[in-house]
């Protein structure tokens, strides 16, 4: 399965989409991900670049989009459904079945996720996109385990349990995998460090060091809740 990942900060974070590929690769379903990811940028940024986004999806080979909105601040329904429409013509035309991800709000505005949740719910019907809820789990968890650190220091970005949420979910929709089943592994691309996203970011730059270990209560609990929203009630075999 080959995977492109469009989208901005809170998708390249703690390189989640490698703890993704690996999740895959631990369900039987081994994953390459590839990355166009730009800090802050909305998709209509995106489309701007727009050789780059189509010779991706048209000669890429490209199983999966997953596509990633702008979140903080959100721009709104009629900002994300024109070029939303376009790359998702481009996905058809590549062969690449879209992924819209709903992000999550931030931790001081909670109220903000109703209307990214609305939007990308009907976006996605719209378009004909597999939707990832992972707004509404990480809503859900924080409501139900408020123990549990899903931000980053900002109160904006993923922690790397926010990003193994985000891993899991989309690992659990585009293999077809319960949640459940899925091992606890995770990353943490700048532990200990500040980010300047437009001045020279200070991260990790050795793949060994980057990986990170996850409590594992707290990531049994969120395979739990990734599992209960997708629906995956079937019992462990």
């Amino acid at each position: 399965m080959k995977v492109l990942f469009v989208g901005n900060s809170h998708t390249y974070f703690n390189d989640m989409p490698h703890t993704f590929a690996r999740l895959c690769a631990a369900a039987g379903t081994p994953a390459e991900a590839v990355l166009l990811a730009h800090s802050g940028q909305p998709l209509a940024w995106h489309l701007n670049e727009y050789f780059e986004l189509r010779y991706n999806l048209l000669w890429g080979g490209y199983d999966f989009c997953v596509i990633q909105q702008q979140a903080h601040p959100f721009p709104g329904c009629e900002a994300t459904r024109e070029p939303l429409e376009r790359i998702a013509a481009l996905c058809r035309a590549g062969g690449a079945r879209p992924v819209l991800v709903t992000s999550w709000a931030e931790r001081r505005a909670p109220e903000h996720q109703a209307q990214m949740s609305e939007t990308m719910a009907r976006l996605a019907a719209e378009t004909g996109a597999l939707a990832a809820p992972v707004g509404e789990i990480w809503q859900t968890v924080r409501r139900t385990h408020p123990e549990i650190e899903l931000f980053w220091r900002d109160g904006e970005h993923a922690s790397p349990l926010g990003d193994y949420l985000v891993a899991v979910t989309l690992a659990a929709l585009l293999t077809g995998t319960d949640a459940r089943q899925l091992p606890t592994l995770g990353a943490d691309f700048a532990r200990g460090a500040e980010i300047d996203f437009f001045a020279g970011p200070r991260v990790i730059e050795d793949p060994a060091a980057v990986e990170t270990a996850l409590d594992e209560t707290a990531c049994a609990a969120l395979r739990e809740a990734v599992a209960a929203r997708l629906g995956q009630a079937q019992s462990r075999t």
